[in-house]
């Protein structure tokens, strides 16, 4: 047989076997990078996360900022979804409470809560005690909820008090997701101005979003200058400030029991039908 044959077989078996082991190593390297990263919960088990900033937003409000591992690792909570966070009350009684960050997966490194701190809350009094460099048990992902781009036309969102926090977590989401074209309408409900949890953030997706997010406030104490709802949630304030009732809307209600359980009736009366309406 001739020798420059057996030679140039040789040389294509080589190139096709460098070839094939190439595309073997980007493929994989593909792979690993487009996997989503594993996140930092443990839904059995508490896990331990450091308190890195503290944040006074008034006088009973503040942003605690609690470290990730690395710079590069995630929370891995699902959209609309709470962890559970442990600590002690004022008489050294454990106690656990559900709480929805307000950062996403996107915010790397770190994950934050938005803490509304009541006098006789029991939880709240381990927020106040605790300083920078103290740790965080927490646990999860928890909660009910379920969300896929597009899932919906538009969401309608009912909050009061603390309760905007798993409202914006999901509003975040919703926009910042240049595949998803669902359309937010908030109504937010407080006692006062000053009760008003994430207003700057809030303002800032309407301005960002314009179209696409809108947020209708209500308070039961207004100053003397003020232009959104005054007084309690009303069947009104909901037929003008959110999505009619149709198959591809949800209405998503979170605040004090007796507030959801006012809208749920309001909803019902106004022809919402169970499919159509989610209470965190």
């Amino acid at each position: 047989m001739d020798l420059e044959f057996l030679q140039s077989v040789d040389v294509q078996i080589l190139v096709g076997a460098a070839v094939a082991v190439l595309a073997i190593v980007v493929g994989a390297a593909y792979l690993f990078s487009s996997r989503k990263p594993k996140g930092c919960l443990d839904p059995e088990n508490f896990k331990e996360f450091k308190l890195v900033k503290r944040q006074q937003l008034s006088h009973n409000v503040a942003k605690f900022t609690f470290e990730l591992p690395t710079p590069s690792s995630v929370l891995g909570l699902p959209i609309g979804q709470h962890i559970s966070c442990r600590g002690k009350d004022s008489q050294g009684e454990e106690v656990i409470k559900p709480y929805t960050p307000t950062t996403l997966d996107s915010d790397v490194g770190r994950f934050e809560l938005v803490i509304k701190m009541y006098p006789q809350g029991r939880m709240s009094h381990h927020f106040r005690e605790m300083r920078v460099g103290d740790y965080l048990s927490v646990k999860g992902p928890k909660g009910r909820f379920r969300y896929q781009p597009g899932q919906v036309r538009a969401f309608g969102m009912i909050a009061g008090g603390s309760g905007i926090t798993p409202m914006f977590q999901v509003a975040r989401a919703i926009l910042e997701n240049p595949n998803d074209k669902t359309n937010v309408h908030l109504i937010y409900a407080n006692v006062t101005y000053e009760d008003i949890l994430l207003k700057e953030e809030l303002d800032s997706l309407v301005a960002n979003y314009p179209g696409r997010f809108n947020v209708y406030y209500v308070l039961n104490q207004p100053p003397e200058v003020w232009d959104g709802g005054v007084g309690f949630v009303s069947k009104e304030m909901i037929q003008t400030h959110c999505p009619a009732p149709t198959p591809d809307i949800k209405v998503l209600r979170c605040g004090p029991p007796p507030m959801n359980k006012a809208m749920a009736s309001h909803l019902d009366a106004l022809g919402y039908s169970p499919e159509m309406q989610f209470q965190f």
